[in-house]
């Protein structure tokens, strides 16, 4: 009796699946919007390349050609009289070498002292606890609406009453003034407000806990910058070197102002030579492209640490 009432059990259903044209169709609609993601970057990046494909091109024609094919496609096509005679006439014109010898010795210093002095204090100000720091940490972050031409002129008297060392006929002699010099170009522009907030913000995002550790093993402050911060800060150090770079290798008004003599002069300062008497297009055009490509090449080497750390972080905190 018991078995006739039970009623049959009732098949499990089996698990429900997309159908295989569904599966098509969700496919080729990912397979699109990627075609056309990278279409729109693609057309993005042609639009901002024109300028330096215009600059590149126009290096290698003579001026009245540069002319001609401003206002026609040719203008971004190396059509015509093609030669590198340009090139050839900047370094007959100016001290290419020597300027590019100076604008790199005072962009490596200014980076690699700016990377030391701005981390370490972006550590002291996210680290340490300390009475005044959030005092000293947002009179830093004033700074940063102060333009630099509004102090250039103040900056100037100030270097020239510095104590400086020259040497004179195989002596060393003590003198005041820093002008005509290379650290009149590097000292001013070693710590930088937006660096040392950007190390802030990236350092407090690191785990308190791991200093918390390391102070318990006994290692100092220095060390736990050193063998803890640092090498866990790559994105954050690429970051700032690549926005120190780019002014200190860009500097014309500061240079112009505290440099007179050539074989001190960078290679912003360098393009006024061009534009004396009959502007010779050709000619700018191949300087410009000489003091382009490093430019291009560090931000070549740095861009995936640079969008990483911009992304992933930022200046978040």
């Amino acid at each position: 009796m018991t078995g006739i009432l039970e009623r049959p059990r009732r098949a499990a259903r089996p698990a429900r699946q997309t159908p295989p044209a569904r599966q098509r169709t969700r496919s080729s609609e990912g397979r699109r919007g990627r075609i056309l993601t990278y279409v729109a970057m693609s057309i993005l990046a042609v639009f901002f390349l024109f300028p330096l494909v215009f600059m590149f091109v126009s290096s290698l024609k003579p001026d009245a050609q540069i002319l001609r094919d401003i206002n026609s496609p040719a203008a971004f096509l190396p059509t015509g009289d093609i030669s590198l005679d340009n090139y050839f006439g900047v370094f007959d014109r100016v001290p290419v070498g020597q300027f590019l010898f100076n604008s790199i010795l005072v962009t490596v210093l200014t980076v690699g002292l700016g990377l030391i002095i701005n981390s370490l204090a972006g550590f002291a100000l996210s680290r340490l606890r300390w009475k005044g720091r959030v005092v000293v940490l947002a009179l830093i972050i004033a700074t940063l609406i102060v333009p630099f031409e509004t102090i250039a002129v103040p900056m100037v008297y100030w270097v020239n009453q510095l104590p400086t060392l020259v040497m004179e006929g195989g002596v060393l002699k003590y003198d005041f003034g820093w002008l005509n010099t290379y650290q009149v170009q590097i000292v001013p522009f070693i710590a930088n407000a937006f660096s040392i907030f950007l190390f802030a913000q990236y350092f407090s995002t690191i785990p308190q806990s791991l200093d918390e550790a390391a102070r318990i093993d006994g290692a100092s402050w220095f060390t736990i910058y050193r063998r803890i911060i640092v090498p866990l800060s790559g994105p954050a150090f690429a970051t700032v070197a690549i926005l120190t770079f780019l002014p200190a290798w860009n500097q014309y008004l500061w240079p112009l102002m505290v440099v007179q003599k050539e074989n001190l002069r960078p290679v912003m300062v360098g393009m006024q030579y061009f534009f004396q008497l009959n502007t010779a297009w050709g000619e700018v055009m191949a300087y410009t492209s000489l003091i382009t490509l490093p430019v291009l090449i560090v931000f070549l080497v740095f861009q995936r640490a640079f969008v990483s750390s911009i992304a992933a972080s930022g200046v978040k905190g």
